[in-house]
């Protein structure tokens, strides 16, 4: 038990040592109780301390015998005390960068705290060579375990961190120095998660996935229009670029959280009214189209693309559209651009007499896009430029016909943020967060 409770206790003394000559009242650092990389050192360098003793006197002792001895010819004497001798050069170099790395890895935890402070180094900058000298002094007449016994215990030791850490997080067992120092040095992504206080400030910001349930109105016609890879931009002032199409027939403009960034999702949940878990735990949803059409509206969803794409023409059945029009059935079909199925919207309310429910997904601005088969690695700032023009002249032809129908209720909401595309255009979204502006 020795054997292992000294060099846990010597690598707990590098770790703890420094946060303790840092530490300040009231602060917020998460700490490991030891450091994993230096256990794992401290008993790399005992096995490495171990096998240059055992083999430098038998080393000694052929060296002694190969002058002595005349049975065995010179040549092979030779290669086989320059073997002994190349072994043990490398154990020696093997046992020079462990002693380095255990001071390297002092030093870079060092800096990590002193960079969480914004402190600079001083007089601290003694402090791992310090700690080290004294944990290998205290390791140093322990008796070494074997390579395979090594192994065997940094794993189980990682082991009992991780469970550990997914228990009580608030205290880790192990600290990993050199992960915290590539994390702290690593570039940092763009914050995308969280909606910037401007955008609060000025529209509506909502979990919510209820949009269309909410600003939906049964006595008028209502077009749901859900935009193909339309995300809400980090820069407020391009979405009120693109929203500036709509003034003075706007209602209500701002931006909820989608769980999933997929189209067939979104497509069922914003159509949903609601839906009860019976005592079986089954489940009965109640689809929007479906309570239009049982108080006279006619139902229509519109779709320019597929009709098999993620087996649309399967789940958009069973939400209870009672026509679908798709712009391709079959192999042969060709895809309907938007300007088409805006074409067919406006004929359909052009039916004065009959009342209409419409849902319409967006096809143009879908993601790969067939200009730029490279998905990942095409020009961001080219592929920026083509998807916005796409989307402006959506926009343009939405715009244009809601000014045509002013007494029709239009919900305008993204499906999810671009995919599918190079990170440096994704970027430019927020993650999981789409827009929806609310016509007539």
């Amino acid at each position: 038990m020795k054997r292992l409770l000294y060099p846990l206790i010597a690598s707990a003394l590098i770790t703890i040592v420094p946060f303790l000559l840092t530490f300040e009242k009231g602060q917020d650092i998460v700490r490991g109780l030891f450091g994993y990389e230096y256990f794992a050192l401290l008993l790399l360098i005992l096995y490495i301390k171990d096998a240059i003793q055992k083999r430098m006197p038998t080393l000694v002792a052929m060296r002694t015998k190969e002058h002595s001895s005349k049975s065995c010819p010179p040549a092979c004497a030779g290669m086989t005390v320059g073997f002994k001798a190349c072994k043990i050069l490398a154990y020696a170099l093997l046992f020079s960068v462990s002693i380095i790395a255990l001071f390297t890895i002092a030093w870079l935890d060092l800096q990590n705290l002193l960079a969480i402070k914004n402190w600079s180094t001083g007089w601290r900058g003694i402090l791992p060579f310090a700690t080290c000298t004294l944990a290998i002094a205290i390791v140093w007449k322990i008796k070494p375990f074997k390579f395979n016994t090594i192994c065997f215990i940094l794993f189980v030791a990682l082991i009992f961190h991780l469970e550990a850490n997914n228990r009580y997080a608030a205290q880790p067992l192990a600290q990993f120095p050199t992960i915290d120092y590539l994390e702290r040095i690593a570039p940092k992504p763009v914050q995308r998660k969280h909606i910037a206080e401007d955008y609060k400030a000025k529209h509506i910001v909502t979990d919510s996935v209820t949009i269309t349930r909410d600003y939906v109105d049964a006595s008028r016609n209502n077009v749901i229009i859900l935009i193909e890879s339309w995300g809400l931009p980090l820069d407020i002032q391009r979405f009120e670029k693109q929203i500036s199409l709509f003034n003075g027939i706007t209602t209500a403009v701002g931006t909820h959280n989608r769980m999933y960034s997929r189209t067939r999702t979104a497509e069922r949940e914003d159509l949903m009214l609601k839906f009860v878990t019976d005592s079986t735990r089954h489940r009965d949803t109640t689809f929007l189209p479906r309570v239009f059409a049982d108080i006279g509206f006619k139902t229509t969803f519109l779709f320019g693309g597929d009709s098999l794409e993620h087996y649309r023409y399967k789940y958009i059945r069973n939400i209870g559209f009672g026509e679908v029009i798709y712009g391709k059935t079959t192999s042969k079909g060709k895809q309907l651009r938007d300007t088409k199925i805006i074409a067919r919207i406006d004929s359909i309310l052009a039916d004065s007499a009959q009342k209409h429910f419409i849902a319409w997904t967006t096809a143009d601005t879908k993601f790969p896009m067939s200009e730029f088969p490279d998905i990942y690695y095409s020009n961001a700032d080219a592929i920026d430029s083509a998807y916005s023009s796409k989307l402006h002249n959506d926009f343009v032809m939405i715009a244009d016909l809601a000014r045509r129908y002013p007494k029709t209720r239009f919900i305008i909401q993204g499906d999810h943020n671009p995919i599918l595309s190079p990170v440096g255009f994704q970027e430019k979204f927020y993650k999981r967060w789409v827009p929806f502006i609310v016509l007539n």
